[in-house]
């Protein structure tokens, strides 16, 4: 199985999370609406459609969709 090339980390203590797509950081997400934008960004323009394909998409820590910290 190959590595999702984007991941999206944990949520941070002040909110968002880290986003990085080939092992660059593109960016702070602090919504679903903001990881699309990086991805467009990046080339991906279907990018809404990828984030819940684990092919394409890794979530660490925390949920899915999910950018404050609990």
């Amino acid at each position: 199985m190959t590595k999702a090339p984007i991941v999206v980390h944990p949520p941070l203590g002040s909110g968002g999370r880290r986003v990085t797509v080939r092992g660059e950081i593109v960016g702070l997400a602090t919504s679903d609406r903001d990881v699309v934008e990086f991805l467009r960004r990046a080339g991906l323009p279907d990018g809404e459609r990828l984030l819940d394909d684990p092919t394409w998409v890794k979530w660490v820590g925390g949920r899915a969709h999910v950018y404050d910290a609990a």
